[in-house]
């Protein structure tokens, strides 16, 4: 069963494309955002975001 916290930062982030937005609307920090979305990258075994410092983020097909 996937965690419902992890997606719904999947769905925060995944609108906005900034996970520090992302952890200012719901009221935590960047760092479990990010640990959300690399949760749900393991368990589904595929990339969502394209993602890396000094570059825009940008959703995956497989994110999509």
């Amino acid at each position: 069963m996937r965690d419902l916290n992890a997606l719904e930062s999947f769905v925060i982030a995944s609108e906005t494309l900034n996970f520090s937005v992302a952890a200012e609307r719901r009221n935590t920090v960047q760092s479990a955002i990010s640990a959300h979305i690399r949760k749900l990258e393991e368990e589904l075994g595929c990339l969502l975001f394209d993602r890396g410092r000094g570059r825009g983020m940008a959703l995956t097909p497989e994110g999509t």
